[in-house]
């Protein structure tokens, strides 16, 4: 027998096998990080550009007040205190809507972006319309989802509103000593309840759920892998809120250095027009910045649940006998097979020779 040969009757291990940007067995956080990498550099037209839908609004919006900021200031000397109260409540219903619609809209962007990821695992690439259409028949799932999480953010934020104006009403002085650990329990939930909830867009979308089930399935899905998943999600925020910082730091730069170059004497026209053009360059940037962040961290979220499935349902079988077979070759790995197809479903048991048995 060769010096290091496994003994006779023994199967010899062999490495699982990768056709995508991910091996077919549990990840570890650098192949997570890595994979999502690869995913947005194979489909870039798909995951770049629903990023940079989801920061549409926020760039228009930055864009605009940046263009009005020079006549509203000028408006504001000769205005009445009616006419600033009338200008600060369409301020804020303006933002609350544009707040609502950017919510629902990152909501629905971000469970279509599941579907490049998923398609990437067994390195079938796809396009932005490709990724539209298969996700256009779970808008509606994703819609209600976004529209779950939003009312009941909005209730937990009225009710600790509610508890702390009582709070401060009959206790008054003593109030603080409450109000501080009870705002922090808070904080401490909402993290809990978002790591839990966390991967429901990519059940919804890839299992075809509706909304409270996509919720139910995250839940458990995510059980006994909580701290990992928070672990995971503090380092990859902070690795993109770092490199977002090192991209628009210089451009905090700009209006010093343009005002000295442009307008060196001043002149009120000459800085309205240089805020106007900072403005929107700021807009620009910060827009394509947030979106590739956005689209980074949606990868992750979705390589998190593929990981999750590969845990608990023997996902890594159904995906390997559906590389092996390619079956469904327009489809989204992960999901149900239609009837008369060869996939097996989760959890159904290994092809036969198929890792780690060996052939």
């Amino acid at each position: 027998m060769p010096y290091g040969a496994p003994p006779y009757g023994q199967p010899r291990y062999v490495a699982p096998p990768k056709p995508g940007i991910i091996p077919l067995r549990p990840l570890m956080f650098g192949e997570i990080l890595d994979g999502a990498f690869q995913a947005m550099r194979r489909n870039a037209k798909a995951m770049v550009g629903a990023g940079l839908l989801t920061q549409a609004l926020a760039a228009v919006v930055t864009a605009v007040s940046a263009s009005s900021a020079v006549s509203l200031g000028g408006w504001a000397r000769t205005a009445t205190r009616g006419d600033m109260a009338s200008m600060a409540i369409g301020l804020m219903a303006g933002a609350a809507v544009v707040t609502v619609l950017s919510v629902f809209l990152s909501a629905v962007l971000q469970g279509a972006m599941v579907v490049p990821v998923a398609r990437s695992v067994l390195n079938r690439p796809t396009g932005f319309r490709r990724m539209m259409s298969l996700a256009r028949p779970r808008i509606g799932a994703l819609v209600g989802l976004a529209a779950l999480l939003v009312a009941a953010g909005i209730a937990a934020m009225v009710l600790l509103a509610v508890i702390l104006a009582l709070f401060f009403t009959n206790v008054r002085g003593a109030a603080s000593l409450f109000a501080f650990p009870l705002v922090l329990g808070v904080v401490a939930l909402f993290a809990w309840v978002g790591i839990k909830l966390m991967v429901a867009p990519a059940a919804v979308v890839i299992e075809e759920l509706g909304a409270f089930a996509g919720l139910r399935r995250s839940w458990k899905l995510t059980r006994a892998n909580w701290w990992r998943i928070l672990g995971i999600t503090l380092v990859v925020s902070i690795l993109v809120g770092v490199i977002s910082q090192v991209v628009l730091i210089p451009v905090s730069f700009l209006p010093a250095v343009l005002a000295g170059v442009v307008s060196p004497h001043g002149g009120s026209g000459q800085d309205a027009t240089l805020a106007v053009i900072l403005g929107i360059v700021t807009a620009v940037v910060g827009a394509l910045v947030g979106g590739v962040g956005f689209a980074f961290q949606t990868s992750v979220m979705a390589l998190l649940y593929m990981d999750l499935r590969m845990r608990k349902d023997g996902l890594d079988i159904t995906l390997l006998r559906q590389a092996e077979t390619g079956a469904d070759p327009d489809g989204i790995p992960g999901r149900e097979p239609r009837p008369g197809t060869n996939t097996p479903y989760p959890g159904q048991g290994a092809a036969p020779g198929a890792w780690p048995y060996g052939r």
